[in-house]
């Protein structure tokens, strides 16, 4: 009953979606000349031969699959992996194998799903998305297609939510003929909702090379810092800003030329973050604009895509945002790659077992506010032994996953066996 319901609201909503869209457009969240094929539109043609399709969300998931998808093309398979923003698309356009293909994701408005499986016609495919879109889902089982669930995750929220309409579970869930869920909770998880099959193969994003750096712009970044002491801000959102401004302002009494460089996770909302910074007499500078970092400068906004790893480079002390305010949390196992030490906000629940392993071995610590990421920054700047004791605990950790890729490859042995088998 509940997927009529579902099906018949996102059908009247199909009437408002082109207008958000173009509203999303203008805000520079869609990509003007690529919108259409958020309906499932595309000029492309389907190349022949077996196509697997990759769906991931965002960049974080794009960056998990992509061993999975040379491994896939290596096989002979024709590939296509959709996701759904504006830098997970430049990032699968820049490291996607060579042949494959890159889609945004059509929305889950059932005459959208069915125009773009009615054009590519996957022969089997790969999801790696924490949220479950139903049209599509279920589309893809009346089709009969072959699915597999990757990196399988259910956050508390979700899980909670899922729980409370079993039969609409179980119907979405259909989809998958297996589930390679990310630990044994979420194993645990997806079994009680009605999965077929759940297995566990380890946290695929905890299992993913080292974000990439431009060398050239690395050694410039580097060279303007010098000496001075700094520490990074990463992906915050809005009223995180305001804490960061405060932390800096409170730590540089003690810490002369201190540097806070800050990534927004929206890089478009890094003017008006300024105002908390300024506000406090701050002098900030912003990367896209082509600021230098000199001497005065307080606050470096790296408010560009897709230069994480040259910034985790150049720090290594790092906070991840979304955990002080929003909630969530940000992917912590970036950083720690690159020999990190962390400090977590309060809501890591979106990673809640790898910021949980990351305390217990002190890879990193949990700050629960402002006050706490003061101490915390002011402590580990002026101790530069723990801060390289944590880095190299989270390497150690990360380490220990490094073996998720070759596990879920080994569970889907039997859906990629070389194109020409059939499945």
């Amino acid at each position: 009953m509940l997927s009529g319901v579902y099906r018949s609201l996102t059908d009247v909503a199909g009437i408002f979606l082109p207008r958000w869209l173009d509203y999303r457009v203008r805000r520079g969240k869609e990509d003007p000349v690529r919108v259409k094929e958020r309906w499932g539109e595309t000029a492309l043609a389907r190349p022949d031969g077996r196509l697997v399709w990759f769906h991931a969300a965002s960049m974080g998931e794009s960056l998990s699959i992509l061993p999975i998808v040379g491994a896939a093309r290596a096989q002979g398979w024709q590939v296509l992996v959709t996701t759904g923003t504006l830098t997970s698309a430049k990032l699968v356009a820049e490291r996607i194998p060579p042949g494959g293909i890159h889609q945004y994701a059509p929305l889950d408005h059932l005459p959208w799903v069915r125009r773009f499986l009615d054009h590519w016609k996957p022969d089997l495919i790969l999801w790696t998305e924490s949220e479950l879109w139903p049209n599509t889902l279920m589309e893809i089982a009346a089709r009969g297609i072959p699915a597999v669930l990757l990196n399988g995750r259910l956050s508390d929220r979700t899980y909670k939510g899922w729980r409370r309409w079993p039969a609409f579970a179980r119907e979405v869930l259909a989809a998958f003929t297996l589930v390679i869920a990310q630990s044994d909770e979420d194993k645990l998880r997806f079994a009680a909702l009605g999965a077929a099959k759940a297995t566990r193969s380890g946290n695929l994003k905890l299992a993913a090379a080292p974000l990439p750096a431009d060398a050239a712009a690395l050694e410039t970044v580097r060279a303007a810092i010098g000496s001075r002491p700094h520490w990074l801000a990463s992906s915050i959102h809005p009223g995180e800003d305001a804490i960061a401004a405060d932390v800096h302002a409170k730590v540089k009494t003690k810490h002369p030329g201190l540097l806070t460089i800050v990534v927004p996770r929206h890089p478009q909302k890094a003017p008006e973050m300024t105002d908390a910074f300024t506000r406090l007499g701050l002098k900030c500078a912003l990367r896209s604009a082509g600021d230098d970092i000199t001497p005065a400068t307080d606050i470096y906004f790296a408010d560009t895509m897709g230069e994480l790893g040259l910034l985790y480079r150049t720090s290594d002390l790092v906070f991840m945002g979304k955990s002080l305010a929003v909630g969530g949390g940000q992917n912590p196992a970036e950083p720690a790659l690159l020999g990190c030490a962390l400090m977590l906000g309060a809501d890591m629940s979106n990673f809640r077992d790898t910021a949980a392993e990351f305390i217990a071995k002190r890879a990193a610590i949990e700050v629960r506010n402002g006050e706490a990421l003061t101490a915390a920054v002011d402590w580990l700047l002026g101790d530069s032994r723990t801060r390289r004791k944590m880095a190299e605990a989270g390497k150690a950790t990360m380490e220990a996953h490094s073996n998720a890729v070759a596990e879920t490859l080994n569970h889907l042995a039997p859906y990629l066996a070389p194109a020409e088998t059939p499945l």
